[in-house]
């Protein structure tokens, strides 16, 4: 059995933030291996004089090397995963009728669907979650049941623990951000800075993808799952 860490962030996942995208996404890799990438991301940081966290938002003109380090550092090692689930069209989410009137409800769902992809059984995994102010820890544990039943881990075997940390305690967890930032800057269709597009197309050259299409679901390194609400 082997030990994997999860680590999760979230863009556009408030309901009403006038955004017609939520995104969800994550970087994985065996527990093992953590240790050894965050020291990797913490040298490209100081090679660079990067100070603070790697976060999409820093991404400018004057940092595109080092932002191109990290995208060179992820496709380089094979050990680190991501998967992106993208809602698209998210103003015509009908609540009501399919999620128990409930935006929460839908959360969890769209978590499920981000989850069922990277979590397989004889693995045992850790997941851990950007905190955020509008998520209580009542929530965090409705969501790990609701993930464990799924997965039919009654025994927490599999799924041992999902927790909340601040992106600050985790250099993957920056790297969830940044990776997942770039996702949403394609596909919200913004091109107001030269910097982000240059980001965006080296994280489609080393791919090989379309930012703003599905993946196919065997593709580990890079996964993109698009998910388009459907009417009563």
């Amino acid at each position: 059995m082997t030990a994997i860490s999860v680590f999760c962030d979230e863009s556009c996942h408030l309901e009403k933030d006038q955004q017609s995208i939520m995104l969800l996404g994550a970087v994985w890799c065996p527990a093992a291996e953590t240790a050894r990438i965050s020291t990797a991301i913490r040298s490209i940081k100081e090679e660079h004089h990067a100070r603070g966290e790697l976060k999409w938002t820093k991404v400018s003109s004057s940092r595109l090397a080092f932002f191109s380090a990290m995208v060179d550092l992820f496709f380089s090692e094979p050990v680190l995963n991501f998967r992106s689930l993208i809602v698209t069209n998210k103003e015509l989410l009908n609540h009501s009728y399919y999620n128990k009137d409930s935006h929460d409800s839908f959360y969890f769902k769209m978590y499920f669907y981000l989850l069922r992809h990277i979590v397989r059984p004889g693995d045992s995994y850790r997941i851990y979650l950007d905190i955020k102010d509008t998520r209580s820890q009542e929530s965090v544990n409705q969501l790990w049941e609701i993930l464990a039943n799924n997965f039919l881990d009654f025994e927490r075997q599999y799924i041992q623990s999902i927790q909340q940390i601040r992106s600050t305690e985790s250099e993957i967890l920056q790297l969830a951000d940044f990776l997942l930032g770039a996702v949403a800057y394609k596909n919200r269709g913004l091109k107001s800075s030269e910097a982000k597009l240059a980001i965006v197309g080296e994280v489609e050259n080393s791919s090989g993808l379309d930012l703003t299409s599905t993946t196919p679901p065997w593709d580990d390194k890079f996964n993109l799952f698009f998910f388009t609400p459907r009417s009563p």
